[in-house]
């Protein structure tokens, strides 16, 4: 019996290698978009790796907030390695000054300028006060001294001592966390100056020159923080290298890598043998059970190119650090088999689910699984990091796999590695794949109820049964992958050409994994985003508004499923207020809006002019009917602030806000002008009659209020401005004509005149632009060409920006530096064109 089950499972083995055709390997298009950073390994906001390089050898492998999550990969080829993922030796750091995650420190400090060099060694610090990090707002992560507020400082002075750890020859390294803008000096000597941005776990490596800094006896480390506004946060500390040197090994030679909506293609030179890497999450956008499952592919081929035979090994590795928010967070990993496949799975000891809320955390519960098939060709090990990759460049093999391995800090983590002999390979070549999974038990809380993923269907699936259904539908998930990759590529090509179908392309896996999908205990489907970068929200409505076109033409349920819980929580009474919430807390805790802020007359507006375009798409009402009372309350709160705005927040709030926005009065107006197509649908024609009628009447009013001879201004009392107009856009989508004597051709029009090389600006006040923003614009252009003109400078931006993470939609426009933000879905907004295009040919 046992002899039947072991053919059945190497038969079974055999299949799935052969089902493995040559066409998973080969993207769809070329394409020549260099990203900032590729995404390699995407599932949601917490499960998110990516390669921030040009070459995937050239560091290690990264999380969207900055943190490690360490990839590495190794072609052995006759006995000679190639690095062709990672960093070749990841630092063993020895903590000389911990940070406060590992232990609590004391330092001095004050919160007035000093006089005199207040960064020296033999400053005099009388009157500073003693207090211990991390210094902050009590919001942040282990604030022991509160400081805070708006354009407010402090000054750290950190005293030691150096004797016999001061061995130069070692590589130093200084770690630090920050919010906003942050100096740090050693001995007098400025090391770090950050300007205005908000960083947490940086590393720097400190150069021979920084390193002379250091000597024997006492020294200081001083720091000055200055907030701006919102959370304030200053932790730094300072460590040295005891890794113990590796054996080199060369670097595989890079030939190419393309992007497209679900994979990443990467092949390489490896001496006499090809090798093609494809990292491929199968986000199916209209497939729910796939695009909530957090498990990716790691396909790789290998082929003689000298047509002769080669005797070769793949080695792929992580380590704990993909499961824990912080290094010193101690984790337990395993080794086990189940149903055909091996696995090591980690995750840390302490497993406090949804107990950290916040915005450049990583999550710190559940586990993180690294699978292989059965199969005797293949290895899954555990052991530790430097013997793991020692042994498999010496023998082409891994080390016998430990059951179980605690670590307590970062250098005691261990590899949890995957091997494949191939063998002999020739021309023909071999392939396979293997996979890498996280099972977060619960994703969030929603209305203080503990939610699980989508995928799971309250319990019912299980992680193992889901790795099971990826690898059993291996070939098929892999078909369906590369056929949404060219649907989005021809999509966005016949709207806008080549570029913007590798914009397209190179988006998707960002917008998608910026958001959890789950069901609330009444069986509604919700789709959450978190605000990457930008505070931590959950479920913004000003980020699912622009977010809105890749989903709309695409899957309008997942749309609704971002409004659902905005009607369901002002229909519970616990928002009481005329018109939509911000939020629904800070990621993952959904109990409720946590925004300081009001945005009524932007909230109110996204709120209806989304709901009035599922409704078009679907031609039908039935999802905004339940909810008309508070549409309708909503519309008539816009009818009455609508036309000339008051002072006060809007979603591009961190421009400043006027009053008299004539953008944010454009809003309310299509707000109006929705309901009004909505009541139609319905039938209800002497309401559509009224709302159409004033949303004319005010479109009239707006134009002749914002006029400004050849544009229109940005505030309708500022002469002399102008800003983009974006939210005109739906008056050409649905062909209302709201809007008299041609304004959106002029605006276009006047727009093409204040390009800078890396796009059109926000507006007259900052040269830098939101490109989400800049492509719905886009689409107001009259033709395919003048889109063009206003998309070139966008992919000439994402193509040679030097801020090295997922798509900044924040970026400054001469320089194509980003400002802030980044990995966040509104960049879904890039679909604007394609959306208008589809609903244009439509009617």
């Amino acid at each position: 019996m046992k002899r039947n089950v072991l053919m059945t499972a190497v038969l079974f083995v055999g299949m799935i290698c052969q089902a493995q055709t040559a066409a998973v390997f080969k993207p769809y298009r070329d394409t020549k978009l260099r990203l900032p950073s590729v995404p390699l390994l995407v599932s949601d906001p917490y499960f998110s790796i990516w390669s921030p390089y040009d070459r995937l050898s050239d560091g290690s492998t990264k999380h969207w907030t900055d943190a490690e999550k360490p990839l590495s990969g190794i072609l052995r080829v006759d006995g000679k390695s190639y690095r062709f993922m990672g960093e070749e030796q990841r630092p063993v750091l020895e903590t000389i000054l911990p940070m406060s995650d590992e232990q609590a420190w004391e330092a001095q400090y004050t919160r007035t300028k000093p006089v005199g060099e207040w960064q020296e060694m033999d400053y005099d610090a009388q009157g500073w006060t003693n207090g211990n990090a991390a210094f902050g707002s009590p919001e942040m992560s282990r604030v022991a001294t509160q400081w805070g507020g708006d354009n407010t400082d402090i000054y750290v002075r950190r005293t030691f001592n150096l004797d016999d750890k001061l061995d130069l020859s070692k590589d130093w390294y200084v770690h630090y966390s920050h919010d906003d803008v942050f100096e740090l000096y050693i001995n007098g000597r400025q090391v770090v100056s950050t300007g205005e941005t908000w960083k947490e776990g940086v590393v720097l490596k400190l150069t021979e020159e920084m390193k002379k800094m250091l000597h024997r006896g006492k020294n200081v480390i001083a720091a000055h923080c200055h907030n701006t506004t919102g959370g304030a946060y200053v932790d730094f500390g300072l460590y040295r290298d005891t890794a113990k040197v590796s054996v080199p090994m060369e670097v595989a030679k890079q030939k190419s890598v393309n992007v497209l909506a679900t994979s990443s293609y990467y092949t390489f030179a490896c001496g006499p043998v090809l090798l093609d890497v494809v990292f491929t999450a199968p986000q199916l956008i209209d497939n729910l059970d796939l695009l909530s499952t957090p498990i990716n592919y790691i396909s790789y081929r290998v082929r003689s190119l000298d047509k002769k035979l080669h005797n070769v090994q793949l080695y792929v590795a992580t380590t704990p650090e993909i499961a824990v928010n912080e290094p010193s967070q101690p984790t337990v990993s395993t080794r086990l088999s189940k149903n055909g496949i091996d696995y090591v799975k980690a995750g840390t000891i302490d497993q406090p689910i949804c107990a950290k809320k916040g915005d450049g955390i990583c999550i710190d519960w559940g586990y993180a699984y690294l699978a292989g098939i059965e199969g005797k060709d293949n290895q899954i090990s555990l052991g530790d990091c430097r013997d793991m990759k020692q042994t498999f460049v010496a023998q082409g093999t891994l080390l016998q796999s430990s059951k179980q391995w605690i670590s307590r800090k970062l250098s005691d983590m261990p590899a949890m590695a995957y091997a494949h002999n191939f063998g002999k390979v020739g021309k023909e070549g071999q392939s396979g794949y293997l996979m890498v999974g996280y099972d977060d038990i619960y994703s969030l809380e929603y209305m203080y109820d503990r939610r699980m993923a989508y995928w799971k269907h309250d319990g019912k699936v299980d992680i193992f049964q889901a790795f099971e259904k990826l690898r059993d539908n291996y070939q098929t998930i892999m078909n369906q992958c590369q056929a949404l990759d060219k649907r989005i590529y021809d999509d966005a090509f016949n709207a806008g050409g080549e570029k913007y179908a590798e914009i397209c392309s190179g988006s998707y896996r960002q917008v998608i994994s910026a958001h959890k999908l789950f069901t609330d205990n009444q069986g509604h489907l919700l789709f959450f985003s978190k605000e990457n970068n930008s505070n931590g929200c959950v479920n913004t409505v000003d980020l699912t508004y622009p977010s809105a076109p890749l989903f709309l033409v695409y899957n309008p349920d997942l749309e609704k499923a971002m409004m659902t819980s905005i009607f369901e929580y002002s229909r519970s009474g616990r928002w009481i207020k005329p018109f939509a919430a911000h939020d629904l807390g800070t990621y993952p805790i959904a109990n409720g809006q946590v925004y300081g802020g009001d945005m009524p007359l932007e909230e109110a507006g996204n709120m209806l002019t989304l709901a009035a375009s599922i409704s078009k798409i679907e031609g039908n009402t039935d999802y905004v009917k339940q909810y008309w009372d508070l549409l309708t309350t909503w519309t008539d709160y816009l009818v009455e602030n609508g036309q000339d705005p008051t002072n006060q927040l809007c979603t591009d709030d961190f421009a400043g806000h006027w009053a008299h926005n004539a953008n944010l009065s454009v809003k309310a107006i299509m707000g109006i002008a929705g309901y009004s197509e909505m009541a139609r649908m319905q039938g209800l024609s002497d309401v559509a009659d009224k709302y159409a009628a004033t949303a004319k009447e005010m479109a009239a009013k707006w134009e002749s209020l914002a006029a400004e001879g050849d544009h229109y201004r940005l505030a309708f009392d500022r002469a002399d401005t102008w800003s983009q107009k974006y939210n005109m856009v739906w008056d050409k989508m649905w062909k209302l004509n709201l809007f008299p004597n041609g304004a959106m051709d002029k605006e276009v029009k006047y727009y093409l005149g204040k390009q800078n090389v890396y796009g059109l600006p926000l507006d007259c006040r900052k040269d830098y632009t939101k490109s989400d923003w800049v492509m719905w614009t886009a689409a107001m252009a009259p033709d395919k060409a003048t889109f063009q003109r206003f998309v070139d400078p966008i992919y000439k931006y994402i193509n040679e920006t030097s801020s090295r993470v997922p798509i900044s939609d924040w970026h400054d426009t001469v320089t194509a530096k980003m400002m802030a933000f980044k990995a966040r879905s509104v960049i879904g907004g890039y679909w604007m064109k394609v959306l208008m295009d589809k609903e244009l040919q439509r009617k």
